[in-house]
């Protein structure tokens, strides 16, 4: 059987800020902390984050919350 592969899709900051409900100088503090997944340089005036990247982060976060 194949397994279908998901796109890798790569989402702005202002999705991020709405999915994480973060503010924009904490997230850029957790990233130089390595706390956060760094964002990907797509173009000169263009970065993304990759979003199973965010949203593994954001599981990560609930299931520590939640002591699992």
């Amino acid at each position: 059987m194949q397994t279908q592969q998901q796109p890798t899709k790569i989402i702005r900051i202002a999705t991020v800020l709405e999915r994480t409900g973060l503010s924009k100088p904490f997230i850029y503090q957790m990233i130089r902390r390595g706390d956060f997944p760094a964002s990907v340089r797509i173009s000169p005036r263009y970065a993304g984050w990759v979003e199973q990247e965010v949203n593994d982060w954001l599981n990560q976060r609930i299931a520590a919350a939640r002591g699992q």
